[in-house]
């Protein structure tokens, strides 16, 4: 999709806001217990950003979690190896580290990418809708219009504006400023303002945006329209719709963890913050340990 011209969607001060507001939500989606040479920030980073960690063992550090990249594929056509640079790690720095032999990995999605283009996109949504709602709100000010014969009279009726603007109540002003019948050289100037002013219904649009974007990573929510009546299989269904893709996040995180502990033996586990309440729909961890009983 195109842009139009002068709408600036991402370059602005409102995106940069909502892109850091919605990041922190997605870091906090789950809880991870880690080993304590590994540095959380980056291990969040990385898996979220990067969509893969490189868990590696080195003599002089223990086992550490990198920011890699993969390459070349398995007979599987998966990555086979990681590489990654380290000024501090000059042995390991360069080198191909095939995965589950030299290296452990721990991705986030089946197709090894990060979710910066999910926080990107419903970020310049709402930077949009709050940029919406500045303008309106300005445009939604009752203003006046005052007729000055010369430049002093224009800067009178300037100072007279401030004057009130700040609070005062009572005001002294030349007669001057009135025309010669008495009557006063200003009016109100109005567009209707009540018929103007959507503030109201652009809240509630960017609240329909965020809820959209916790439903798509797993946080609780009521992404439902309000309604007198509303059964429990919709709220179900929307249940499951918020925990399916974050459910398959940690089941990816899950196995790379599986793989750290039987690999390294390290201490490292993760969970929801929030467990999601799916109702009566059959989770994920149901499922799996049925396949093994089959």
């Amino acid at each position: 999709s195109y842009t139009p011209r002068g709408v600036i969607k991402t370059n602005n001060a409102s995106f940069r806001f909502f892109t850091r507001y919605l990041w922190e939500k997605i870091l906090s989606v789950f809880v991870f217990d880690l080993p304590p040479t590994f540095g959380k920030e980056l291990f969040l980073n990385a898996l979220f950003a990067n969509g893969v960690v490189t868990i590696v063992p080195t003599a002089k550090y223990g086992l550490l979690a990198q920011w890699g990249v993969y390459g070349g594929y398995n007979v599987n056509y998966q990555p086979r190896y990681m590489l990654f640079s380290n000024p501090l790690l000059p042995e390991l720095s360069g080198r191909e580290l095939v995965i589950g032999k030299d290296c452990a990995v721990i991705r986030l999605t089946e197709d090894w990418h990060g979710v910066v283009d999910l926080v990107a996109f419903y970020a310049g949504k709402m930077a949009l809708a709050t940029q919406a709602i500045d303008v309106n709100l300005i445009n939604s000010k009752l203003a006046y219009v005052f007729a000055a014969k010369d430049k002093t009279q224009a800067q009178s009726f300037k100072k007279l504006m401030d004057t009130i603007n700040n609070g005062e109540t009572s005001v002294v002003v030349d007669k001057s400023l009135f025309a010669e019948d008495g009557s006063a050289n200003w009016q109100a100037f109005q567009q209707n303002l009540k018929q103007t002013y959507i503030v109201t219904e652009l809240l509630n649009d960017c609240a329909k945006i965020e809820d959209e974007f916790n439903t798509r990573i797993g946080i609780p929510n009521a992404n439902t329209e309000k309604r007198e009546r509303l059964i429990s299989d919709e709220v179900n269904a929307n249940n499951v719709e918020t925990s399916i893709l974050a459910a398959g996040w940690l089941e990816n995180i899950r196995e790379g963890c599986d793989t750290v502990r039987e690999m390294y033996g390290a201490k490292i586990k993760v969970d929801w913050r929030v467990k999601p309440n799916v109702g009566n729909a059959e989770r994920s961890d149901d499922v799996s340990n049925r396949a093994k009983e089959l």
